[in-house]
């Protein structure tokens, strides 16, 4: 069992407009106060980092496409298939008779992760595509 992490305290000096401002933006975003706030964003930004550096990372690519276009289904496909020790899953979603979403779940280094990412983006026939990365731990 991994041992129990405890919780520090620490002081931050910030010039009162910028405060207002997090303020309202954490008010926006639901937070309840600063200090679960202020966690997550020291959390994305390690995850950033990872990314970055091509540390491990877990996420989601989303894809819309028009699945008419000429073998636009086989090209994606084959592109899943050739990362499939990536791929930790994908959904497939009819939004109506011309166009498909595609909601690929992916696990491993943040490099492998982007060239997927930016593979099926640039597939002809794909209108839309968003990669979203987290903590893969």
């Amino acid at each position: 069992m991994a041992p129990k992490t405890g919780l520090s305290r620490f002081g931050v000096s910030l010039d009162t407009e910028l405060l207002k401002r997090f303020d309202a933006f954490i008010g926006a975003e639901g937070y309840d106060n600063r200090s679960k706030a202020i966690a997550d964003l020291i959390r994305k930004e390690f995850v950033t980092d990872a990314f970055s550096k091509g540390g491990a990372v877990a996420g989601a690519v989303t894809i819309v496409y028009d699945h008419h276009k000429r073998e636009v289904v086989n090209k994606l496909l084959d592109m899943q298939h050739d990362h499939g020790n990536i791929i930790i899953s994908t959904q497939h979603v009819h939004l109506d008779h011309d166009n498909c979403l595609e909601i690929i779940a992916v696990k491993g280094p943040g490099a492998k992760v982007k060239v997927l990412a930016d593979s099926l983006k640039a597939v002809k026939g794909v209108k839309h595509s968003t990669l979203s990365v987290t903590s893969a731990g």
